[in-house]
């Protein structure tokens, strides 16, 4: 009776292998025609026969990804993680957001008690309004100052023009008295004119020269109270100053109200970007510091993987190949993306301990570079940190 081990192999068999690719069909038919030369020949023989033909279907296979792709299976989702921190020191009065929730542009996340900035607030706007009230009253002091010293001053410059009229007028007058007391004075030593005459010359000469002493006066007079009027309108020059000054300081307070306002504006942190809130790290109550983080937000439309290739294969990449993605949380479902940047440093580089070598002993490893490979979000289903694995298509270069 023939052995069960020398049956010939199932036709099941031989369906399942026509899936396998032409050369290893071609061999498996001859050996299905030695096996039928050779009935003694065992089973298991065949099972390693075909285990030997798999074995070299997949190292050929192997061999063909290794020409035509690069393989890395050091690859993750990367995001732009925005970390959202505080500009002012304070307690926490509300958090109204949590963890995984989706936020829009504006949306408020945290806040921070603002009662003594408001406090704040209030004192430096009494301030600033004490400011203008005093700009206000100084504004309308200078205006009666000015027309009081504008009316004197013009009345003062009309007195000391009539007074040095005045002197003008007398001063040709005193010049002929005197001629006529001079010429008096030489008729009467001659004894052509009686002393009468000369009395006259002379009193005559004494009363113009008292009035025009006298209007020299009245002119010195109108110019002293000119240089009084104008240090009155000096005065003006005094305000001005002073409400430059008070403009400066409101000016000051202007500003302070403003940054006390952005103060109170801060207390009250909003979402920068749509996306979603990855984590919270601060509870109701809490002191927080400024710089201190308080929670992280991502937007989810924006992500690409980040994957770390060996510095023997980068020569293979270029912008824009096609790049096959496997992400481990979603075995079953197929993604694409492209590379979009090469890195220009190695990993190494950006290390926050370097890694000298004082023994001399050096251990050559292989570097890598990060290169970014674009892909597009579907659904949501690619978040920051998952591990995928990345086989770039190479025959385009």
């Amino acid at each position: 009776m023939p052995d069960a081990n020398d049956a010939p192999v199932p036709a099941q068999t031989t369906k399942e292998s026509a899936k396998l690719p032409f050369t290893t069909r071609r061999f498996l038919r001859g050996l299905s025609h030695d096996v039928g030369k050779r009935r003694h020949l065992k089973l298991q023989h065949v099972a390693a026969a075909i285990a030997i033909v798999a074995a070299g279907t997949w190292a050929a296979t192997e061999i063909h990804e290794r020409v035509t792709h690069v393989y890395e299976y050091d690859a993750r989702i990367t995001g732009n993680l925005i970390t959202v921190s505080s500009r002012v020191a304070g307690w926490v009065t509300n958090i109204a957001v949590t963890e995984g929730a989706a936020v829009s542009t504006g949306q408020v996340l945290i806040t921070i008690d603002s009662r003594e900035s408001k406090l704040q607030l209030r004192e430096l706007e009494s301030r600033r309004k004490r400011i203008q009230a005093d700009r206000a009253r100084m504004a309308t002091e200078r205006g009666l100052i000015d027309q009081q010293t504008q009316t004197r001053y013009q009345t003062l410059v009309s007195a000391r023009g009539a007074a040095a009229a005045a002197v003008g007028a007398l001063d040709p007058q005193l010049d002929l008295a005197k001629r006529n007391l001079s010429r008096a004075n030489s008729l009467f030593a001659k004894k052509v004119i009686p002393r009468r005459q000369l009395d006259e010359a002379r009193t005559n000469m004494r009363k113009i020269d008292g009035d025009y002493r006298q209007a020299v006066a009245v002119l010195q007079q109108a110019r002293a109270r000119m240089l009084e009027a104008k240090a009155d309108r000096a005065r003006l020059d005094v305000l001005d100053g002073e409400n430059e000054m008070l403009r400066f300081e409101e000016a000051e307070l202007q500003a302070k109200e403003d940054q006390q306002k952005l103060d109170i504006a801060d207390r009250t942190i909003r979402a920068s970007v749509d996306g979603l809130v990855d984590k919270t790290f601060v509870e109701m109550g809490e002191y927080v510091t400024p710089g201190q983080r308080l929670a992280i937000v991502h937007d989810p439309t924006q992500i690409w993987i980040e994957a770390n290739i060996k510095e023997t294969e980068i020569r293979k990449l270029k912008i824009g190949q096609p790049v096959e993605v496997l992400v481990d949380a979603y075995p079953d479902h197929e993604f694409v993306g492209k590379v979009a940047v090469i890195g220009s440093s190695t990993t190494s580089e950006f290390a926050l301990l370097p890694t000298p070598n004082p023994s001399g002993n050096f251990t050559k490893i292989t570097q890598r570079l990060p290169v970014r490979i674009a892909i597009d979000q579907q659904v949501r289903k690619l978040r920051p940190g998952m591990m995928v694995e990345v086989n770039i298509d190479i025959r385009g270069r």
